[in-house]
């Protein structure tokens, strides 16, 4: 049996607002003409539903695709989404716009503890760009941290090591009037000089935390890399050694790049800022 059009169905049709409401209010009117028997008035409200969908279609409608066979099918994909709107309407948080970035792309990794795309070993990293200094927004969270083995922790085998090996970099260009598009993605590895840096910050950053001084290391120790707090309030807690090798509790922590470091590898993968 065909489905007959509701006032509702316009919420499918619609991405959230792109431009101040007028496009989900043209839809929505669209469909409510479309339950007028009138034939003519129909066909009209059929084609301009069809116009607000096109001009309306972002990030939000792209459905889940199979993830990408190989690295240039990555980054075909990514580019295709240069110069994409980002809708005002709930992404505000940049988290889930790197959720529907991940959708758009194909990747499968989930929230799992593993790469984006598994079967490439590629990272997906979204990063707001302010366009007029042509320079990152805010660090860049890698990964959380166990501080509980950080007397342990090689950056041979860490998992900021394995994220950071392969990373796929989508700006989030931040326009002077605050409207927001998809730029233009790039594959990056680390060069064996960046990754002798990153080591040596990892190594000196968790060689404090190893030694039970976790509240001494502050954000500004690490030229690249930096530990900062990373909890979804200030009330989650997890375990670390102390100086005398007891346990006490603590805010979680993680990793992040520096602004400076990322802006500076956009425009030159090779940078040594």
């Amino acid at each position: 049996m065909p489905h007959v059009a509701g006032v509702g169905d316009a919420k499918h049709l619609v991405a959230p607002a792109r431009q101040d409401g007028e496009a989900r209010a043209e839809a929505v009117d669209c469909v409510r003409r479309l339950l007028r028997p009138d034939r003519r008035a129909v066909e009209r409200s059929i084609d301009r539903a069809a116009r607000v969908w096109a001009r309306t279609w972002t990030l939000y409608h792209r459905p889940m695709i199979a993830p990408p066979r190989d690295e240039a099918e990555l980054l075909a994909r990514a580019r295709a989404l240069r110069g994409m709107p980002v809708e005002a309407t709930g992404v505000h948080r940049k988290g889930k716009l790197g959720e529907r970035v991940e959708r758009a792309l194909g990747a499968s990794g989930g929230s799992t503890a593993t790469m984006d795309f598994p079967s490439l070993g590629v990272e997906l990293k979204t990063i707001p760009l302010d366009l007029a200094r042509r320079a990152p927004r805010e660090s860049t969270f890698v990964c959380a941290v166990s501080l509980v083995d950080a007397d342990r922790a090689e950056w041979a085998t860490s998992w900021v090591r394995a994220k950071l090996s392969r990373v796929l970099w989508v700006p989030v260009e931040v326009h002077a009037d605050g409207a927001r598009r998809i730029g233009e993605a790039r594959l990056w590895s680390p060069s064996p000089e960046q990754e002798r840096i990153l080591a040596g910050d990892f190594e000196e950053i968790l060689g404090r935390v190893g030694l039970g001084d976790v509240e001494g290391v502050t954000a500004r120790l690490g030229r690249w890399l930096q530990l900062r707090p990373k909890a979804a309030h200030g009330r989650v807690r997890t375990l670390v050694r102390a100086a005398e090798g007891e346990l006490v509790a603590t805010v979680p922590r993680g990793f992040y790049l520096r602004a400076r470091f990322t802006g500076a590898i956009l425009r030159d993968g090779l940078a040594l800022p």
